[in-house]
């Protein structure tokens, strides 16, 4: 009897895998912490990811090469890494993705920048102390580093101006 509602378990968490992957590609951390939220034991979960892995419908690899593919030219190297590790890809997997990716196209970070600049503030603007701090921070939340920053709103002769007193 006991191995009936194991077995029974087991076929519900394979069923609940398939299920949520017909939607969209996972990792296997994602699909793991969606099983263990629908309740399914640690061995039911283990087994429907190995039930899954063997018909080739996890792979973190795959998904890597995809996730960077769609986000190349929207987000920095460092933020899409970001946001891979928090989905459980491992650097290893990350960095074998980006450099498949990169043998088709090549991101080209400046102009990414420069365009998330132009979203914000016009070429040749003058910004106080609090709306330059807010824009390297959103800036630098997106994954740019401080000198790709400084150089880009150099070009686009974006300064920074002292506003003493009236604010």
């Amino acid at each position: 009897m006991i191995m009936t509602e194991r077995q029974e378990e087991q076929k519900q968490a394979r069923r609940k895998a398939m299920k949520l992957l017909e939607r969209m590609d996972r990792t296997e951390k994602g699909l793991t912490e969606r099983l263990e939220q629908a309740g399914f034991s640690g061995e039911a979960v283990k087994d429907a990811l190995e039930y899954v892995k063997d018909f080739g419908y996890i792979n973190d690899d795959r998904y890597a090469v995809n996730f960077i593919t769609y986000r190349i030219h929207e987000k920095s190297r460092q933020k899409i890494f970001q946001e891979l590790y928090s989905r459980g890809i491992g650097r290893d997997i990350a960095e074998a993705a980006w450099n498949t990716v990169c043998e088709i196209e090549t991101p080209d970070e400046h102009q990414l920048l420069k365009r998330t600049v132009e979203k914000r503030c016009a070429a040749g603007s003058e910004l106080d102390e609090k709306e330059m701090r807010r824009l390297y921070g959103f800036l630098s939340r997106r994954g740019f580093r401080a000198g790709e920053i400084s150089s880009v709103l150099e070009e686009m002769e974006i300064t920074f101006c002292k506003n003493y007193g009236n604010k």
